[in-house]
């Protein structure tokens, strides 16, 4: 869009409005996204079972729903995904026993959903594993795949993994996104359905900035949103120390600077 390229914006950040939703179903949603980052592997018989027993009327039907809308998938028999598509070509799972020991080695990527007051909109982040590095991150009010080829784009003007590791969906199965990885010597590795800790660190950078940020924040709409999150990564990546990383910051650790 011209007004994005005025603003030098990505597409997927110039917001009309937050997906629609009713009332009801926004609360639920935020619930849902809540218990699911304590308990990932409830489906959504046992999210609408903890629903009930917190006294909302809601049945499973409407559950499955909302949580096909928010992306969300119980762990077992297989982790948290976007739906596969059928037609689209999956990579083999690249990870299996191998010693990740050095930045740049295995980058990784997922999406999460993200409330706000009127409706949601979707996040997506580009992980360096080894050093939890967020090197590029994007916002979208659809689940289609232009926000994820957005950011992998722009972590790719920063670097270049040997193996970038996704889940199945159909945003990371599709050929625009798999051929800008080959088109950079990039080897594509994907999650098997039931590999619950393949991306157990942006597992827990979603639990970080939704708790830390999002959920305190309650944010109006797309641009606020994208405005504080840019302030938070900013934290999380460059200025908050990490305890697993020796008490040193993503970004120090990802260009191997030692800690002041």
């Amino acid at each position: 869009m011209q007004q994005c390229e005025l603003l030098g914006l990505p597409r997927s950040s110039y917001y009309y409005e937050p997906a629609p939703e009713s009332a009801e179903n926004l609360r639920l949603m935020r619930l849902i996204d809540e218990q699911y980052l304590t308990t990932p592997f409830f489906g959504s018989r046992r999210m609408a079972d903890h629903l009930e027993r917190e006294g909302h009327t809601v049945n499973r039907k409407r559950v499955q729903r909302l949580m096909r809308t928010m992306g969300l998938e119980g762990l077992f028999p297989g982790r948290k995904t976007t739906i596969p598509a059928p037609e689209h070509k999956v990579y083999p799972y690249l990870l299996r026993g191998l010693t990740i020991d050095r930045p740049d080695q295995v980058w990784c990527n997922d999406i999460t959903y993200v409330p706000v007051r009127q409706g949601y909109l979707y996040l997506v982040a580009v992980m360096d594993w080894y050093s939890r590095h967020v090197l590029a991150w994007r916002l979208s009010n659809t689940l289609e795949s232009t926000f994820c080829i957005e950011a992998v784009t722009a972590a790719l003007a920063r670097g270049r993994p040997e193996i970038f590791n996704t889940d199945q969906g159909s945003q990371f199965t599709s050929e625009a996104f798999t051929s800008l990885l080959t088109e950079h010597r990039v080897a594509v590795s994907m999650d098997g359905r039931g590999r619950a800790m393949d991306n157990v660190f942006i597992e827990r950078l979603w639990r970080s900035v939704k708790y830390e940020d999002i959920y305190l924040k309650d944010y109006t709409n797309g641009a606020d949103v994208n405005e504080g999150l840019t302030q938070w990564f900013d934290l999380y990546t460059y200025r908050r120390p990490h305890q697993g990383l020796n008490s040193r910051t993503p970004f120090e650790v990802y260009h191997n600077i030692p800690s002041a």
